[in-house]
């Protein structure tokens, strides 16, 4: 697929194209590095959930949501 032709690509079709993207290159998870920046995040993200700063919402929900902001 070349440049010109995810640029005329739909958002909608974009988010779709990069969750089949993750589905592939997640199917071996050994192979997959997490990046250094990766568990800082998490970390804040694990003290954002202690102090009660961080809302909770199922998988499905977050997707939702992400795509929502896409439209």
């Amino acid at each position: 697929m070349s440049t010109v032709k995810l640029q005329q690509m739909p958002r909608t079709e974009k988010v779709k194209l990069m969750e089949e993207l993750w589905a592939d290159l997640s199917g071996d998870e050994g192979a997959l590095e997490s990046p250094a920046w990766h568990a800082d995040e998490l970390r804040k993200t694990e003290e954002r959930f202690a102090a009660g700063r961080e809302e909770v919402i199922g998988w499905a929900d977050a997707k939702r949501q992400l795509r929502k902001s896409f439209e």
